[in-house]
Formats: C-alpha cells, structure tokens, sequence
C-alpha cells in the first residue's frame, strides 16, 4: 500500500503539470494520463509474459526463437510492438523531426505526442476490442510535458501493484478532481479486497460472466486471475459481458481488460442503463453475475423497469404521484437474482439499509429468501470504500445450493475484522480474506479446502507447532530484537561520541545504519507475526475444519429464524455479540478514576494560561 500511495502522489504532481501547463479540464486531462498508465502497466504485464515465453523457447542454431503476438494472445496478455514498448518512447532522441521515425502509415513523425498516438494506434491492432477506445490526443501536449509524465510513471510501483490499478487510479482522480463525479448517483469504485471476496466465494471457473454495472472492470480482472490460478485459460472458459451507462467509464473497462488478456463484450450508453435495458438478452441465462451497483438511486422510472422486466419478486416501492421508484436497491437486487440460470451464482455489494428495509423491500426480501437461494451474508464496516466511509453488505445467492444448504444462510459480520491502512482506509489483508473464505467452505462442507489453508499456515510460518505456541516464541523473539536493537544503537552513539571525544575516527557502523538493519529485521518478523495471528485466529475457533456458530462473528440460521426476525438479512441480527473478557478493571472505579485525571488536566491547564496571562502582561503584549 506504501507503493501506491506514493504513486498517487505522483500522480498528482503529474496531473498539476497537466492543469498549469494545458487549457485542459479535469475530465478531459484525465483519461490522456490514464492512458499513459495503461501504456506503462501494459509494458510490466509484456515484460513478465515474455520472461515466460523466454524459458522454454525453442532456439535454432543457437538462436532463440523470437516472440510473436500469438504467444501472448495464448496467454491471455496483450502483445505490445516495439514502438508501442515503455522503454520505447523513454528512450526516444530529444530532437524527433532528424530521428526518421515514421508513423504506422509511413508518414514522419515529429513530436513525441505524434509517437504516443501511434503508440495507441499500434496497440489497438493487436485488441479488436480496443479500436477507438484508447486515447490519442497527446499531440495537444507540448514534448516537455509528456516527456516528464514518461518519466513520472516509469515507476516501480506499478510492477508491483496487481489487480483494478486502472480502477484504483481513476477513482483517484476523481477524488481529487471531480468529487461531484466520484459520488454522483451512488457510484463508487470498488475496493480490490470486496471484489476478491465475492470472487472467492463465487468461485467462477467455465460459463458467461455478467456485471451490469461493470464501471472500470475490476470484477472481470479479479475473476480473470481466479480462473487462471486453477490452471485454466480464462478467455477459453469464460465470456464477460459487461453493461455501463458511463461511456468514459466503459472507455476504461476495455482498457483494463486489455492490459491484463481479457477478452469481453462490454456495451455502454443509453442502451446500456441497467434499469431499463438488458443490453446482452442475458436475463436467466448467466452463470455468475457480480456487481457493486450505485446505492439508494432515486427517479428511477417504474414504467420502464416494469417493461424491462427481470423482477421475478414483484416491484419494489413506487411513488404514484411522480411514478418513480425511490430507492432503486431493490430493482438491482431482482435483477441479478432474475439474471442467474438453474445453478447460477451472483455477488454483489449493496448498501447496508437493504438488509432490513422495510415495506414492499420488506415483502421482495422474504420472497427472496422462501426460495433457499440466498447463500451469504456478509456485513462489513466503515471505511472500506476509497472516497466514502459508509458501510455495506455482501450479498451471495445460488441457485445450485446443495440439498442441505437449501434453507440455510450463512451470517458473517465483518465488520470489525480488517485491517488499518490508514487514518481513512481499512481492507481485507490477503490472510484475512482466506480465513473468511475458510468459514464459507467449513458451511458448505469442504473440509479438505480448510485444511490445505491450515497447511499454508504451517509453510507460511515454517513450523508444524501449534499456533498459539508459535505466536508466543515469535512475539517474544521480537520483543528480544527490539531490545537487542535499543542496546547496540545505544552502544554505538557511546562509541561514537567517544571517537569524537578523542578526536579519532570512528570506525563502527553509524547508529543509523544499524538501526535501519534491525529495523527491516523487525519489520519481517512484524509480517510472520501477522500471519501467526490469523492463523491462531482461525485455529482457535475451528480447530481441524469443524463449523461452529461464534458469537459475534458467524451463525448459520434456517429460514424459521429468519421468519422469526421479520425476514431481515442482517448479519448482525443472527450472529449476536461476542464476549467481553475480563480485565479485572471495576468500570464504575475506572470513570471516577479518569474523571479525576480529567479535572488534575483541566486545573493545571488553568494554572498554565493564568502564568502565560502573566508573563504578557510583564511584556506589555496583554492588549
């Protein structure tokens, strides 16, 4: 996260450049800069796959055989030529209009914006779905500038970062540019740990995948690797169509998709208003549908939804006087439910007022739930989207449940289980999502999943000791580093003062030196202690792989329970509170304590503000 976070910093330095030296707008500067980014990460995705079609490549005469754009089209990458490569265009000669470089029409070249643009159009040769789509505005731009933002994005950062970072980037502006965007119609970008969720839990592995409110792809890129990490070659095994009603959005959907070898059909425009249109004639045909919709859309017009149809439960609340539905919740939670074959899947995110509205929701939710489809509840806390705090819900259904899951839901509440990326981000870490996911298969059965996660654990920490044991012999030895390392860094500053006392040269490793040596040491074994933690938090709770409802974290509840709670689906509702342990502190004794503690405070900041009263007036500054 440090890397990214540094990158965005970059980013915005970039994006000034782009606004101080151009009559740009926001929007229209943004997807240019975008573009760059996509040329940049394409170019990290090129390099990797080459690597990988290097190792067993076929030489003659002891020359290797070069790579072709088919090698990378079976790996499902996108193949760059070489003036559409990132080193390419850094390494281009300052004076262009002598270099003799030509366009792909054969024309010359004379600015480095003309060398991008053909960059974009090389590339979208190689992507039937990418004609039109990439930006090629860049002569607008003088060489100076695009040269600087070459230079800025040649970063590191973007080697390391998988997943949405197209997405992740473009929320970024949008937070920082155009807010009134970023928020509009409840429209949020999708934070990478939600969408690794659903798709942990959907498990998509062969069929056609739909996200009717794809926005910039991050649920088609996250499903694309799961299926991919199985062995399997995601453009053979699934089809992703995709519906997005922001054509600049949908812009960015073909673009994300591209960098990382997906192929899809992704329609946008009016056509593709989910409300009223199933744009691919999907309705009851998808194998898996994942979306995170905009939340608590109002004038929403009933008439067209009704003609659209897709609402297997009825519709939800509408105005008569204006006939608009005013919160649209309901309509997306029909319509992926509507979408699913006889063994379909869906997962979605949904505000978290939906898992107990009432009303005609009220009537759409239990009707809903008689027919044993819901799977998966999942509460999570705040601040896990990147521009708002708000909390959500998961939502899970399956059509193909088991026999005995069939009137059953499984309750998780996460909500307060997370970690702290910062003061205004929280996520899922990638142990923390398995341990989650470890609970869904322990409720469907599938012990043999549990188990090899218990094994990851054993590999990860290399030791077969219990957790609990191990969590205790790491947390000690860190306690001793952090102890070894105060003493040798205190060591040291004697031994070089004692240098400079004696006016010799001090010959040992500088303080700081060493404390940046225990500090990544420290560091590392911070990270084995983390997976420690997760590891005992899930051993301590389910053993060997045998489901129990915990308090305050899981319930498995049969639909006579949700019946008795008035239909809701609020995990919280089933799952109850878990126990308080007790420090042995007497509540009633620790508030007078700390009221005490509050009035000594309050007394010597009076005295402190009555002497710095005084010592004005002594200097004539009381005035």
């Amino acid at each position: 996260m440090i890397n990214i976070r540094k990158l965005e910093s970059e980013l915005w330095e970039s994006a000034d450049l782009l606004r101080a030296s151009s009559k740009l707008t926001s929007n229209q500067y943004c997807m240019p800069v975008l573009g760059l980014i996509f040329l940049r990460y394409a170019y990290s995705r090129f390099k990797k796959v080459e690597s990988e079609i290097l190792k067993g490549r076929p030489s003659r005469g002891g020359r290797v055989m070069p790579v072709e754009a088919s090698d990378f089209t079976a790996k499902s990458a996108l193949y760059l030529p070489k003036e559409a490569q990132y080193d390419y265009l850094l390494n281009l000669p300052e004076n262009l209009s002598v270099a003799g470089i030509k366009n792909k029409e054969g024309h010359s070249i004379n600015s480095l914006g003309e060398v991008v643009n053909n960059a974009m159009l090389l590339i979208e040769e190689q992507s039937e779905q990418l004609k039109g789509v990439l930006p090629k505005s860049y002569d607008e731009f003088s060489d100076a500038i695009l040269s600087e933002l070459l230079r800025i994005f040649n970063n590191s950062a973007i080697d390391e970062i998988g997943g949405d970072i197209i997405g992740r980037i473009y929320e970024y502006f949008l937070n920082k540019f155009a807010k009134n965007i970023a928020s509009d119609d409840g429209v949020f970008f999708t934070p990478k740990s939600l969408v690794k969720m659903i798709v942990n839990i959907i498990e998509p592995s062969t069929g056609i995948l739909l996200d009717p409110a794809c926005g910039s792809g991050g649920m088609f890129i996250q499903s694309g690797d799961f299926v991919n990490q199985t062995g399997m070659n995601a453009n053979n095994s699934m089809t992703f169509y995709g519906q997005e009603k922001v054509a600049y959005n949908a812009q960015l959907c073909l673009m994300n998709m591209a960098v990382h070898g997906l192929t899809g059909v992704i329609k946008s425009g009016d056509e593709a208003n989910t409300f009223y249109h199933d744009a691919h004639n999907l309705n009851g045909e998808c194998d898996y549908v994942m979306a995170n919709p905009p939340f608590n859309v109002d004038k929403v017009k009933a008439e067209s939804c009704e003609s659209a149809k897709r609402l297997p439960f009825g519709m939800t609340g509408v105005n008569k006087k204006t006939k608009e539905v005013s919160n649209a919740n309901y309509l997306w939670i029909s319509y992926f439910y509507s979408y699913l074959n006889e063994h379909g899947r869906a997962g979605f995110v949904m505000a978290s007022s939906a898992t107990d509205s009432q009303g005609k929701d009220k009537d759409i939710r239990e009707n809903l739930v008689k027919t044993g489809h819901v799977d998966v509840m999942i509460s999570v806390g705040n601040n896990f989207f990147y521009t708002k705090s708000l909390p959500c819900s998961l939502w899970f259904f399956n059509k193909g449940k088991s026999e005995d899951l069939l009137n059953k839901v499984l309750f998780i509440d996460a909500r307060n289980y997370y970690t702290v990326v910062d003061r205004t981000l929280n996520e899922w870490s990638e142990w923390q999502l398995k341990n989650m996911n470890a609970i869904v298969w322990l409720y469907r059965g599938e012990i043999d999943k549990y188990k090899e996660l218990i094994d990851k654990y054993h590999t990860a920490l290399n030791s077969d000791k219990p957790f609990a044991e191990c969590l205790q012999e790491l947390s000690d030895k860190l306690k001793a580093l952090r102890e070894e390392a105060k003493k040798a860094v205190e060591e040291a500053k004697k031994a070089e003062a004692e240098a400079k006392d004696k006016k010799v040269k001090y010959e040992g490793k500088k303080p700081k030196v060493i404390q940046e040596e225990y500090d990544a040491n420290i560091a590392e074994l911070t990270d084995i202690i983390t997976i420690a933690k997760e590891a005992n938090w899930l051993y301590e709770k389910f053993g060997e792989g045998v489901y129990a409802d915990i308090d305050g974290l899981c319930k498995i509840a049969t639909l006579e329970e949700i019946e008795a709670k008035n239909w809701s689906l609020t995990p919280g509702a089933y799952v109850g509170v878990a126990e308080v342990e007790d420090d042995g502190v007497n509540f009633k004794e620790r508030m007078v304590e700390i009221h005490q503690e509050l009035n000594t405070l309050q007394d010597e900041s009076n005295d402190l503000m009555s002497q710095i009263n005084a010592n004005l007036k002594e200097l004539g500054l009381d005035e």
